[in-house]
């Protein structure tokens, strides 16, 4: 059954530059899922939503979910599982649909993966046929954090592809690893010959930006600039304007300090790495990013949304050419793992977790 509950009743407005205010938005419950991680809108109108334990839905607008069948065998556990999923930009022609997941290596080494399939609709779900893995992340290590692996197609129809350092620090820095990158590939998983690093082959010639931690958010504005959003350590979350072949400086420098609490050196320190055109300290816990550009919020268009897991928020920042400065956040009171733009111009969240809740946000 469908609920609807009011921003008023669930949520309190947070202090932001203007002073506490109400929420501006209602939000609807459309469907509720196991550890949803990622949604992307079919042409139809309906949503394909990722499950991280490794399962796929499609969703209508009321709620009714249909499985997809025909996925990757994916590697569930710790954070990494099922992430996201993205349409070909030709999707109405070519049916070609992306997945990122966690994928298992030998000895008990794991890295993640990027699939493409062709998907077929029927009336009680789907089935993906083909799938071919076309990347993944190198080298396979230990551990089940910091996959990152968002995808997000640009204008002119590359894949950009963001890949966590897996909480492994210098690889973030090594141009002979993918991790801790940004990566530009073609829609096949091959390499455009004008990326930065293309001459030197391998991995490396992938490689879009370097020195990035987790990241678990892209989006490019309307002016076609790409941004992201990444976890810090003990502080210092990041919101970084990304620029090609620039260097961000994890774990040399950050606006936060290691977990342990050895102290690392801020940006302002080091001036030939990019700082982040805004941060947080204490978090946010960045699990997505998503620019608007519809017209039910006019007043947000062009303004960045990042939804919240640790401070369980949706928080605005506005976007101004390359600097960016929070406007106000919104307490959901439950971790917010991904927000999209829907094609009327509604905002749709989905929470972290079980019971994870399929939100559609549309104007008060």
């Amino acid at each position: 059954m469908k609920h609807l509950f009011t921003a008023l009743l669930l949520m309190t407005a947070s202090a932001c530059a203007s002073g506490e205010q109400d929420h501006p938005f209602v939000a609807e419950e459309v469907a509720q899922f196991d550890k949803p991680w990622a949604m992307a809108f079919l042409p139809d109108g309906r949503l394909l939503v990722t499950e991280k334990p490794g399962r796929l839905f499609a969703v209508t607008q009321d709620g009714t979910k249909t499985p997809i069948s025909g996925l990757p065998d994916v590697a569930y556990g710790g954070q990494g599982g099922l992430g996201d999923v993205a349409l070909h930009p030709q999707f109405d022609d070519n049916g070609l649909l992306y997945l990122s997941y966690a994928e298992a290596g030998d000895d008990g080494l794991h890295g993640a993966a990027l699939a493409r399939a062709q998907l077929e609709l029927t009336a009680d779900g789907g089935t993906l046929s083909g799938l071919q893995v076309i990347w993944r992340q190198v080298p396979k290590v230990t551990g089940r954090g910091h996959y990152g692996h968002r995808l997000l197609f640009s204008a002119d129809g590359y894949l950009f592809v963001s890949s966590g350092e897996r909480q492994k620090f210098d690889p973030s820095q090594d141009m002979q690893s993918n991790l801790g990158k940004i990566l530009r590939l073609n829609d096949d998983g091959s390499v455009p010959p004008d990326n930065p690093f293309a001459d030197q082959g391998g991995v490396t010639a992938e490689i879009w930006s370097l020195g990035h931690r987790n990241p678990l958010g892209v989006a490019f504005d309307p002016d076609g600039q790409l941004w992201n959003t990444e976890m810090g350590p003990r502080g210092g979350d990041e919101l970084n304007r990304v620029l090609r072949g620039e260097n961000y400086g994890y774990p040399i420098v950050s606006n936060g300090r290691h977990y342990s609490g050895r102290n690392i050196p801020d940006h302002d320190t080091r001036p030939e790495f990019a700082a982040p055109a805004a941060w947080w300290t204490p978090v946010i816990s960045p699990g997505g990013l998503m620019i608007y550009s519809g017209d039910l919020f006019a007043d947000w268009q062009g303004d960045a949304l990042i939804p919240g897991l640790s401070s369980q928020a949706l928080v605005r920042v506005d976007l101004d050419g390359s600097e960016a400065r929070e406007a106000e956040r919104f307490e959901m009171d439950r971790r917010i793992r991904a927000a999209v733009e829907g094609p009327a111009g509604a905002i749709w969240l989905l929470e972290d977790g079980s019971g994870g809740r399929l939100l559609k946000l549309t104007p008060r």
